[in-house]
């Protein structure tokens, strides 16, 4: 009788988790994506892609998503891109990052795409690109952002 079990060698090194099990696996333990409704739509290595629905949560006075949301939005798209890149057994934080916001919207959702610009040994350089998707598809470009990242040491 043939086992179809794998083979598992003593001092092998453990299986890396892909990029989309690393993000989850934070995104999960995040109190606030997690009541503002923010998923993942995918994550590959050197990106990350985001959608927050709009809801009384990240809305402001005049009824829009809060700049606030947004810029939360975008730092963690191009955080999560970062992780993606980040040495095994580490997680990343925001040394700081500068947004433009260029529109405001409702309704709809916010579609966050992170990018790693470059990773080097101690910083990683991301951006991120929020854009507005109206319930009839229309897309509009809400706000750009540009952060520095460094690796900690990941504690759970």
């Amino acid at each position: 009788m043939t086992s179809t079990n794998p083979t598992i060698r003593v001092g092998a090194p453990a299986p890396q988790p892909t990029p989309t099990q690393r993000v989850q696996t934070s995104l999960e333990r995040q109190g606030m994506m997690r009541a503002w409704g923010v998923r993942l739509e995918r994550a590959d290595v050197g990106m990350c892609e985001l959608y927050m629905p709009f809801s009384d949560a990240v809305s402001q006075q005049q009824g829009s998503f809060h700049g606030g949301a947004m810029g939360a939005l975008a730092d963690i798209a191009g955080g999560y891109a970062a992780l993606t890149v980040a040495p095994p057994g580490c997680e990343v934080m925001t040394a700081e990052y500068k947004i433009n916001f260029l529109a405001a919207k409702s309704g709809g959702q916010l579609r966050a795409v992170g990018t790693v610009v470059r990773a080097g040994k101690r910083l990683t350089v991301a951006t991120a690109e929020v854009t507005h998707v109206a319930d009839d598809g229309t897309r509009t470009v809400c706000a750009l952002m540009q952060q520095t990242l460094v690796a900690v040491a990941k504690h759970y």
